[in-house]
């Protein structure tokens, strides 16, 4: 858990000092550094106003209107979700029939137009797999209104902490999964867009899914989009989630984008463990999901007892203790101590896949998590019933030689025969076993193949009482 800065790259290291210790770095830029428009002026700047119409934004100018007819007038039955910006519902374009979801913003503290109108040319330069694409805005009148493409998949939150009883729960392999493309989409925030964006309030709710559990960020950048230098200070009832936000920003309201690391480590701790950041709940010791997991931080031995009991053991132990390594480094008290999130992505790279190696891939959904062993016990009591029969069989032999001065002689040979029967069952039978190690997905094939070895030991074993029962009758014949 101490190493694991032998994961961050020297690239990024130098990168992060130079950030924390260059010169003091200007206000964010609202426009792409390349465009001619950046060159004369930078937006923000004191004493200049910023140099953006609608014509420079790559998202679509609405005008209220065409909201309002898109969302049936903000009609209740449209309604998503309510937040700390404003209230989230869902639409159909007109012009076009596509379904998005239409954030209007709360209209406390609104921002003059052409502050608004910077923010959302920012927004519209931010493109990535794992975010939330903005489709338009309005900026009619007071109206402060974002158009997002809709993710028809629900969020995080909805599929690990209130899950319904009639929904699966997610299996270890898609929990890391989303969690590496929630951290893809956080490290191109901090490292891709130009300037840097600190998201400020990433929790489950934020996280959408789509129908292939892909996580898309949303709620980016809707405050303030912060300077480049890494910090910016904002007000305290603006952003953040208590449980998810980090120790300084609820000491002193300074956000930087080592705050937004601590956040991610908030989920995917409850990624790892099914619970969530704050649960009232439970017992007074385990309502806060970080106060309860230090004292396990610093014992390894601890870590599979952090699992989600849904999960049913069904993971490869050493990918939950680097996962568990990877929250611990993301939730350090001090914010210098934490990792930059590109090497929280490499790290999660490896675990995001399925392992090929000793531990086996997870069954599918529709297997239940006993069959397996089950499939092994009646393989084994198979094994042990084809040898009793053989032993019968070779019992029988025995008794029908009609000859009492061979008898004796008869029977030694059909304990041989019933030895060698027993010995080959067995290697068959541990064959099997190993086999139903490697891999569960092919049990079935591995009970065809099995029974098909069975029949064919069995007729092997006729065959050979069938040879010796002919080797004592041709002794019997020329003793006579």
């Amino acid at each position: 858990m101490n190493c694991f800065s032998c994961f961050q790259s020297q690239k990024s290291k130098k990168s992060f000092s130079k950030r924390e210790h260059g010169s003091p770095s200007s206000p964010r830029e609202a426009t792409d550094s390349k465009s001619p428009e950046n060159k004369k002026q930078k937006p923000g700047e004191e004493g200049e106003e910023p140099n953006v119409d609608n014509e420079n934004i790559a998202a679509q100018a609405f005008n209220f209107r065409e909201i309002c007819t898109a969302t049936k007038n903000f009609r209740q039955e449209c309604l998503l979700g309510e937040g700390g910006f404003g209230r989230v519902f869902k639409g159909t374009l007109a012009s076009t029939g596509q379904v998005v979801a239409v954030k209007q913003l709360d209209r406390s503290g609104l921002q003059e137009n052409k502050e608004f109108l910077v923010e959302v040319l920012m927004l519209s330069l931010l493109h990535h797999p794992n975010l939330v694409e903005l489709v338009g805005y309005c900026a009619d009148g007071d109206q402060r209104v974002l158009v997002y493409e809709f993710i028809n998949g629900g969020s995080l939150q909805q599929h690990l902490l209130e899950l319904a009883s009639e929904t699966k729960p997610l299996d270890w392999f898609t929990r890391m999964k989303i969690a590496f493309g929630a951290a893809q989409g956080l490290e191109y925030l901090h490292d891709k867009a130009n300037p840097p964006v600190i998201y400020g309030d990433m929790k489950p709710s934020n996280i959408l899914l789509d129908e292939e559990y892909n996580p898309k960020l949303s709620d980016f950048g809707l405050v303030k989009l912060g300077p480049s230098g890494d910090k910016m200070n904002v007000p305290s009832r603006l952003m953040g989630t208590y449980g998810y936000s980090a120790p300084e920003y609820s000491r002193g309201g300074e956000l930087t984008l080592k705050s937004d690391v601590y956040s991610f480590g908030v989920i995917l701790l409850e990624l790892i463990t099914g619970r969530k950041a704050i649960d009232t709940t439970k017992p007074i010791d385990e309502q806060n999901l970080v106060a309860w997991a230090q004292p396990i931080f610093r014992d390894p031995k601890r870590f599979p007892d952090m699992a989600d009991p849904l999960l049913k053991k069904r993971f490869p132990e050493k990918d939950l203790n680097q996962a568990v390594a990877i929250a611990a480094m993301c939730l350090q008290e001090e914010a210098g101590a934490r990792p930059l999130m590109s090497d929280v992505v490499t790290t999660l790279s490896f675990l995001s896949t399925s392992s090929d190696g000793s531990i086996p891939s997870p069954p599918s959904p529709s297997t239940p998590p006993s069959e397996e062993v089950i499939n092994h016990e009646q393989k084994k009591q198979e094994g042990e019933e084809s040898s009793s029969d053989d032993d019968d069989k070779s019992s029988r032999s025995s008794s029908s030689s009609d000859d009492d001065d061979h008898k004796e002689d008869a029977v030694s040979s059909s304990h041989k025969s019933s030895r060698r029967m027993r010995n080959k069952n067995g290697s068959s039978s541990r064959k099997t076993g190993s086999e139903s190690n490697y891999g569960s997905v092919t049990s079935g094939h591995l009970s065809r193949r099995n029974s098909k070895d069975s029949d064919e030991e069995e007729e092997e074993g006729e065959e050979e009482e069938e040879e010796e029962e002919e080797e004592e009758k041709e002794k019997d014949e020329e003793e006579e």
